[in-house]
């Protein structure tokens, strides 16, 4: 076997003359590869677009009718970057192939074909596209390590989110993070923090809520020994634990008036005392506050110091509930499933229909982290290979938001259930508002993508536009 030829791959070869098409094929099928055939531009695409397998390399005559090989060349490498592509060209077209390859191919050969040549052409071929996929995965496996790989979100809302971070990381500006409890602050702050040039230094994390008032000063500054009962040896705070890098308070709103005047001192001078000492001790820190109330109010209710809330709150990166982005649940769903399945060692592939029906209707006050908590719960109880409501929490399962029963009961007593779904008109207009309800959540599924939604449901998109039009969905559409 030739040396070059010596990794197999999944190959296309395109050419309008069957004879050289075939003599390619069985060239190559010795070598062990899988090799299928294509005689014109728009036949490769749609074998491209429908390929089980994807194809790694094409290897494409320049000129052909039905798309010549150069507008072949375009397509693919703006769908498919992936795919290594080798042009085929006459002694008389070399220009075209010189040409050929400032578009992104990645060699040309010359007619009459060389075995060799082409074995040797496939196998440097087959070795760049594993390159490209090589340093593809190196590259998401430095983003799971440094940034927002964990921070799931195709909503509008969390782009934004997302454009935020970027924007902020690099400058050493405070960051101020709002929103509920759970909705993934110190993720945020972790983010911002991996993306930014104190990425060297330590983040350290301190949760006002979690600590007793008393101590709260001595947490955050340190103290020295004899400072207080109790203070047997000197303690470095997370202040100066953070030197060099990231300071981040959670939970800000809880802050007692003095640690907030100590606070703002800090904040401007980049200078603090231990509790009990006289030593002023320099940092070198950058600041991501977040809160889970809405300080303004606290502000104006005489409880958070108005001079801080202003210093604090230079960027602003608020963070939406679940519930006002609930197209974003079946990627989250997902990624618990493949972080807990991998952890516990089970094999759990998804959930089903109903069960993420009650986990899309569901109003999730504890917001990302109670949805976590639910995989975990189902990938742990489960003993399927697919999520089902009755693993999931009863108060997910139960609720309704038109008050009809939940999934048990509805299985326990179907005619409660169904009496209520009718309520005496014709069935062409009962059946109105389930289809509507599905239609919908099959958009959202695929992020308003009308093409992915007319394929999912099995029906033309020409249908669905009217579906669309007809149950008034397009305000919907544009809003999301």
């Amino acid at each position: 076997m030739n040396e070059q030829a010596a990794h197999t791959g999944h190959l296309l070869i395109v050419d309008d003359d069957p004879i050289v098409a075939e003599s390619l094929s069985e060239l190559l099928k010795r070598q062990g590869h899988a090799v299928a055939t294509a005689h014109n531009g728009a036949e490769a695409l749609s074998m491209i677009r429908d390929a089980a397998t994807p194809f790694e390399l094409v290897l494409t005559d320049i000129n052909m009718p039905h798309a010549d090989g150069v507008e072949l060349l375009q397509r693919i490498h703006k769908d498919h970057p992936e795919i290594v592509i080798i042009m085929i060209t006459g002694y008389g077209s070399i220009e075209s192939a010189v040409n050929a390859l400032k578009l992104g191919a990645f060699d040309y050969l010359t007619k009459p074909i060389i075995d060799d040549e082409v074995l040797t052409a496939v196998g440097k071929g087959l070795t760049q596209h594993r390159l490209l996929n090589e340093n593809q995965q190196l590259r998401q496996r430095l983003g799971e390590r440094y940034a927002m790989s964990n921070i799931v979100g195709g909503d509008h809302r969390m782009q934004r989110v997302f454009d935020m971070i970027e924007a902020v990381a690099e400058s050493r500006t405070t960051v101020l993070i709002t929103g509920e409890s759970g909705t993934g602050k110190s993720v945020i702050a972790s983010a911002v923090h991996e993306r930014s040039a104190a990425n060297d230094g330590s983040l350290v994390t301190m949760a006002c809520g979690s600590v007793p008032e008393t101590l709260l000063e001595s947490e955050l500054f340190g103290h020295a020994k004899g400072a207080f009962t109790g203070a047997d040896r000197d303690k470095v705070g997370k202040l100066q634990a953070a030197h060099g890098g990231t300071l981040f308070i959670d939970e800000i709103n809880s802050a007692t008036p003095a640690l907030q005047l100590k606070l703002l001192r800090v904040l401007q001078e980049k200078r603090f005392e231990p509790v009990g000492s006289n030593e002023t001790i320099e940092v070198d820190v950058r600041f991501i506050l977040a809160t889970n109330q809405p300080l303004e109010a606290l502000v104006n209710a005489g409880q958070f110091r108005e001079d801080l809330y202003y210093r604090i709150n230079v960027v602003n990166i608020e963070l939406p509930p679940l519930r006002q982005r609930d197209g974003d649940i079946p990627r989250l769903v997902d990624h618990f499933i493949h972080r807990y399945s991998t952890d516990t060692g089970k094999v759990v592939t998804g959930v089903n229909d109903e069960a993420m029906a009650q986990l899309r209707r569901y109003r999730w006050p504890g917001n990302v982290r109670e949805l976590e908590n639910a995989i975990e719960r189902a990938v742990v109880l489960t003993r399927k290979p697919v999520i089902e409501p009755d693993v999931l929490p009863d108060k997910i399962v139960y609720q309704d938001p038109e008050g009809r029963p939940g999934f048990r009961e509805r299985r326990k007593n179907p005619q409660n259930w169904s009496a209520n779904l009718w309520r005496g008109e014709p069935l062409r207009e009962a059946l109105c508002e389930p289809e509507k309800q599905i239609i919908l959540a099959a958009l959202q599924r695929n992020d308003w993508n009308r093409q992915k939604t007319a394929q999912c449901l099995d029906i033309n998109r020409t249908t669905l536009y009217k579906k669309i039009k007809q149950y008034g969905l397009e305000e919907l559409a544009a809003t999301s």
